[in-house]
């Protein structure tokens, strides 16, 4: 299969883009949703010993969901650049210690979007958390043993992902 055409079909908060591949001799229109780089990071206060994950609205689901900190990667900037940012902005840490789990296309079927999931340690606030209001984010702050973070129930991808990892650490 080639790629023979690519066009922008929707330019909003997320990108959507149409293309034309080549398959033989068919010609196949598939719509592809682009909405960027992400990263994402279980994050462990060595202090406290607890997991901090956030649960907030998200609109998939159009429901509250627990999950690791996660956001999108800005133009320009590196992916542990934007995760200490992420979990700064959501949890109010600096991060000590940081982790690559994985990189990963979360959907390839109809996405473009590449997570990249970290652990990361912390050990101490130097802000709130909870997101930034000029991105109107209202993230809950949710501490975790180790214990009951293997045994909860989750339903997020990526912290499904966090989580299996940390219980092959273990």
């Amino acid at each position: 299969m080639q790629i023979i055409n690519r066009s922008r079909v929707f330019d909003g908060h997320y990108k959507v883009n149409q293309l034309i591949v080549q398959d033989g001799e068919h010609q196949l229109r598939r719509e592809q949703f682009a909405p960027g780089t992400a990263v994402a990071a279980l994050v462990y206060d060595t202090a406290r010993q607890v997991y901090v994950l956030t649960r907030q609205f998200r609109i998939g689901p159009e429901a509250d969901i627990l999950e690791i900190a996660a956001g999108m990667v800005d133009d320009g900037e590196a992916p542990e650049t934007a995760v200490r940012r992420e979990i700064h902005e959501e949890l109010g840490y600096e991060v000590d210690r940081l982790e690559e789990i994985v990189s990963m296309w979360p959907s390839p079927g109809t996405s473009a979007e590449v997570i990249t999931i970290y652990y990361a340690e912390v050990s101490h606030k130097t802000g709130a958390g909870g997101g930034l209001a000029e991105e109107n984010e209202n993230i809950e702050m949710v501490d975790f043993t180790s214990e009951a973070l293997v045994t909860e129930p989750l339903r997020d991808a990526k912290t499904v992902i966090a989580v299996q990892w940390l219980r092959l650490q273990e």
